[in-house]
C-alpha cells in the first residue's frame, strides 16, 4: 500500500469520497527567492505540504549545510518537503549520444536525489529528457531512447537506497520526449518498479489532449502538478484562470483510484503576499470544483445502478505502490 500521508491539520484537503488528496504548494513560485525567505509565509497561509524548487538561487542543492538548514525549517514548521524537483537546464541532458555529458547529468540528478532525500521528500520529480525542443532522426533517436531509459533505471535505483520515489513528469509537449507516446514508451521498458508519474496539468493541456494523457498516465500517477493556461502558452496560471475543466480532471482521477497529492505550481506573480494570496484562493477554487466533481459521480453511480451496472473499478497494478523505500545505510 502507499504510504499514508499525516494530513491532520492541513486545511487544503479536497475531502470525502475524492480520497482527501492533499494540496500543497511548489517553491517554484519563488525560485528567484531565497528558501528560507518564504517557508515561514507558506507555512502560516496553512499549507502542510510542500514540493522544493531547485533553482540556485532558491535553494542550492550543491550547498549541504544549506540543505541541511532547510530541511531542519521545514521540520520545525511541520511543513512536509513532499516532494523535490530535480534540475532541469540545457546543460544537463541524461539521453545525450555523448557519454562523458550524459554521465556528468546523471551526477548532477544523483546530487540532487541526496538533497532530496535529505529534506525527506517523498517523491523525486523528473523531466525525462533534454530542455531543447530539436528532434533527432534515425539513429540517434533510438539512442536517446535508449539512454534515457538505462539513466532512469540508476536514477530510480539510487532514489530507492535513499528511501524516495522517482517520478517522471510529462513534459512540454514541443521537447524532445514531450509526447504521450514517447513518455508511455519509456514507462514500459524501465523494469524498475520505483518509478511513477506526476501529471502537470498545464503541459498535458498545451498538447491538446489532457483527459488522454491522465487517463493513459493513470496506471503510474502519484501526484498533480496543477496549473492551468489558455491553450497558448505555459502560463503556470492558478486553477480557474485558464481554461482547464478541474471539476472533469478530478472525475477522471478518482475513477482511476488517484491517491497522492495535489501540488500547485504557479507562477511568482508579485510579492510573497501577492503569490500566496493567489495560492490559496486557488485551494478554495479546488475544493469548489471537487465537490461539483462529486455530485457528477453520485449522478453517475446512480445512473449505473438505474441500468443494473456496477461502476467502472481501477483494478491495475500500479509499479512500487507500496509505502515508500527506507533509506539503505
Amino acid at each position: 500500500m502507499p504510504k499514508i500521508m499525516n494530513t491532520s491539520g492541513n486545511p487544503f484537503l479536497i475531502g470525502e469520497n475524492m480520497n482527501d488528496w492533499p494540496l500543497g504548494l511548489s517553491t517554484g513560485c519563488f525560485y528567484q527567492r531565497s528558501i528560507f525567505d518564504c517557508l515561514n509565509s507558506v507555512a502560516s497561509s496553512g499549507f502542510r505540504q510542500s514540493e522544493v524548487c531547485s533553482s540556485p538561487a532558491h535553494l542550492d542543492y550543491h550547498d549541504r549545510p544549506a540543505v541541511r538548514r532547510a530541511a531542519e525549517k521545514l521540520r520545525k514548521l511541520a511543513l512536509e518537503g513532499h516532494s523535490f524537483h530535480a534540475p532541469f537546464a540545457e546543460h544537463i541532458d541524461i539521453t545525450s549520444p555523448d557519454a562523458r555529458k550524459r554521465a556528468n547529468s546523471i551526477g548532477e540528478v544523483f546530487a540532487a536525489a541526496e538533497t532530496a532525500a535529505e529534506l525527506g521528500a517523498r517523491f523525486f520529480v523528473i523531466h525525462p529528457g533534454p530542455e531543447h525542443a530539436a528532434h533527432p532522426l534515425g539513429m540517434e533517436w533510438s539512442e536517446r531512447l535508449e539512454n534515457v531509459v538505462d539513466a532512469l533505471e540508476m536514477i530510480s535505483d539510487r532514489c530507492r537506497k535513499l528511501g524516495t520515489i522517482c517520478v517522471l513528469e510529462n513534459k512540454l509537449p514541443h521537447l524532445i520526449f514531450g509526447n504521450l507516446p514517447d513518455i508511455m514508451w519509456i514507462l514500459e521498458a524501465i523494469e524498475s518498479p520505483n518509478i511513477g508519474v506526476c501529471l502537470d496539468t498545464g503541459h498535458a493541456h498545451l498538447a491538446g489532449d489532457l483527459w488522454n494523457v491522465a487517463r493513459s498516465l493513470a496506471p503510474y500517477l502519484r501526484m498533480i502538478h496543477a496549473s492551468d493556461n489558455r491553450g497558448r502558452m505555459d502560463d503556470h496560471l492558478p486553477p480557474e484562470e485558464g481554461e482547464i475543466d478541474w471539476a472533469r480532471l478530478f472525475v477522471e482521477l478518482a475513477a482511476h483510484g488517484f491517491q497522492g497529492s495535489i501540488i500547485l505550481e504557479i507562477a511568482g506573480r508579485g510579492g510573497i503576499p501577492e503569490i500566496l494570496h493567489s495560492a490559496t484562493r486557488a485551494c478554495s477554487y479546488l475544493k469548489g470544483q471537487a465537490a461539483a466533481a462529486r455530485r457528477e459521480q453520485s449522478r453517475n453511480s446512480q445512473s449505473n445502478e438505474a441500468m443494473g451496472e456496477a461502476p467502472p473499478v481501477f483494478t491495475r497494478a500500479f509499479p512500487g505502490d507500496r509505502e515508500a523505500p527506507r533509506p539503505e545505510h
